[in-house]
């Protein structure tokens, strides 16, 4: 054996310590149980019979096990529940800050403001609703964002953690009078750029239009229908209700939700967003909205109606994503849904908390990467 060879297998060697082999051996994975409670409120089943291959799921919650911040992670498969474990001191009852999951739930009140008949069409201007505020604008393309724009995430307003000074905002907490103050990245319409301020804006729009508050609303026409009953929701300075962030449910309550949008918006049976904006809201808009690097099996990112798109591998899916790592993951082309909850990490940013929640970002995109298309 020459000095290169035994140069290269003292690389090789330390290159496995330092990153693993590959994964869990085949007996760490025959060891993990993923087997769903039986007291859940939807038909159980395993991945093999609904098509799915254990082996995959296996290893699935192997990598879950191994990490330092996830509570939950629930797998569905053609309206099954075929896989299901807490972790961290996680429980199906665990309320956790879902964050900026938020923001798909705030899309769905939109669709039921407009068929509650309190707006009338996507079209409509946001200053519409803010008419204490018409004589102090400044900038005249606000007078143009249109609640379409908004959802879309192409309302002109920046992404609030791309300055400092936008940071500060966003963690001191919003005013409505932020809708004049902010200023206007680009012209509406023109391009996405991820904003905060903009989802927050929409919940204001709803709960203004149907003369309510927001979580009012909610309750009446969107969790009391599902059955769901959240915990804390922040208000802004101004007494209002965030549509952006800050509403505390479990990750069996993420399910209902999710479930809505994969049933084309039923639910058991019920109607509980229109056919027609479960759809709308899963088709893509807005094209590289994030533009951080997040993993290599997490691509051509677009946006919604306040919903991500993704690619992974071979399949692209529709993603509700909150600051942690929450995420309700739809995969249509499976028929298959993902819940997973995690340490909210409030109020953490900066490397360390971001490399927690790439970890279960990746995950996900990993695990959906490794799926054979069908």
């Amino acid at each position: 054996m020459n000095k290169k060879t035994v140069a290269y297998l003292l690389i090789l060697g330390f290159l496995l310590l330092l990153f693993g082999c590959g994964g869990p051996s085949a007996e760490e994975l025959a060891a993990v149980d993923y087997t769903p409670r039986t007291d859940s409120e939807w038909p159980i089943s395993t991945p093999a019979e609904q098509g799915l291959d254990p082996e995959l799921v296996a290893e699935l919650y192997a990598n879950a096990g191994e990490m330092e911040n996830i509570y939950s992670l629930l797998v569905f498969k053609n309206g099954h529940l075929v896989a299901e474990d807490y972790f961290n001191g996680g429980s199906p009852t665990q309320q956790v800050n879902i964050h900026s999951v938020t923001k798909s739930i705030n899309s769905a009140l939109v669709g039921l403001a407009l068929e509650e008949g309190c707006l009338t069409s996507l079209d409509q201007k946001m200053m519409d609703f803010f008419p204490e505020f018409d004589n102090r604008i400044r900038d005249p393309r606000k007078r143009d964002i249109t609640i379409r724009q908004m959802l879309q995430m192409r309302a002109g307003y920046p992404w609030e953690e791309a300055t400092a000074e936008g940071t500060d905002l966003l963690f001191s907490g919003f005013h409505t009078a932020d809708l004049i103050n902010v200023p206007l990245a680009r012209d509406p319409g023109s391009g996405g750029a991820y904003s905060n301020l903009t989802a927050h804006l929409l919940g204001l729009i709803v709960a203004r239009a149907c003369n309510t508050d927001l979580k009012t609303f909610a309750d009446e026409h969107l969790f009391g229908p599902l059955g769901i009953e959240e915990g804390f929701w922040q208000v802004d300075w101004d007494g209002d209700y965030l549509g952006y962030s800050d509403i505390e449910l479990t990750a069996y309550d993420l399910a209902k939700f999710g479930l809505v949008y994969m049933n084309d918006g039923q639910y058991n049976g019920e109607q509980i967003v229109p056919a027609e904006w479960a759809h709308d809201s899963l088709q893509t808009y807005s094209e590289g909205v994030w533009t951080v690097r997040v993993g290599r099996n997490w691509d051509d990112n677009a946006y919604g109606y306040q919903w991500w798109s993704i690619r992974a591998g071979d399949h692209r899916y529709n993603l509700a994503w909150g600051h942690g790592g929450q995420q309700i993951v739809l995969l249509d082309d499976m028929d298959m849904m993902m819940v997973v909850t995690v340490d909210p990490l409030h109020l953490q940013h900066g490397d360390g908390p971001w490399k927690l929640e790439k970890a279960s970002l990746n995950l996900v995109a990993d695990f959906v990467a490794s799926l054979p298309k069908q």
